[in-house]
């Protein structure tokens, strides 16, 4: 499916793959987290028990993990979850997702972790982990855990690339059914941070003041609602 900005020019088309999640949205496919959308789409041909998506904050990793979710059924674990029975966990899903594993390690649950990997790797099992940065930066003191985990699978993202964020401001104000000329999406890129939740505190705003206001979305009123926002 190709998004496409319904403005008066049309002049802003987008080729990238969508990919639904389970939050009822789309993920679009692009240069930046190609990569690791190719490991998800392996699973579970996976070549161990688990893959590490490692990015900075805004590049998404959250929602890959969901569309990992709506494809393999598997559930995302707290860390509650993983300091009481991790076996069970295993027993009810065909994969686990573990976000944030970085300052899980950190928060002393290095050994129920490795337990779970190593009942991964004897059962079958698969795990996703995510994480701002590679696990060797991580501070892992079981040395095991620090083994298995470097030695895993690992792949990273990026923020998204300018690209990526028109088609993304392109289809959530699609999906809010509003009518955005090419100028706006223009105007916003060279304003914005670049990440998925930055999109989507920026097209809720504009949204809302458009609704309050009752006018169309026009670059002074996008301007305003960046100012309140602080770009």
């Amino acid at each position: 499916m190709t998004p496409v900005a319904d403005g008066d020019s049309g002049q802003l088309p987008f080729d990238f793959d969508q990919r639904p999640s389970l939050r009822g949205e789309d993920f679009l496919v692009a240069p930046p987290n190609a990569e690791a959308v190719k490991w998800i789409d392996a699973w579970p041909k996976w070549p161990g028990p688990a893959l590490i998506v490692f990015g900075p904050a805004g590049s998404g990793k959250t929602h890959l993990t969901r569309v990992f979710m709506q494809k393999s059924g598997a559930l995302s674990i707290a860390a509650g979850d993983l300091a009481r029975d991790p076996a069970m966990l295993l027993g009810v899903a065909p994969a686990l997702v573990i976000e944030n594993a970085e300052a899980l390690v950190g928060e002393g649950l290095a050994e129920p972790m490795l337990h779970l990997y190593n009942l991964a790797r004897e059962t079958g099992g698969h795990l996703l982990f995510t994480a701002t940065r590679p696990p060797a930066r991580w501070d892992i003191k079981l040395r095991d855990l620090a083994s298995r985990l470097n030695a895993a699978t690992q792949v990273g993202i990026g923020l998204p690339d300018d690209a990526l964020i028109a088609a993304l401001l392109v289809k959530q104000f699609a999906d809010r059914q509003l009518r955005v000329p090419d100028d706006v999406i223009t105007f916003l890129m060279v304003r914005m941070e670049r990440s998925f939740a930055a999109v989507r505190t920026i097209v809720a705003g504009i949204d809302k003041l458009s609704l309050a206001e009752r006018r169309q979305i026009t670059v002074p009123l996008v301007r305003r609602v960046l100012e309140r926002q602080g770009n």
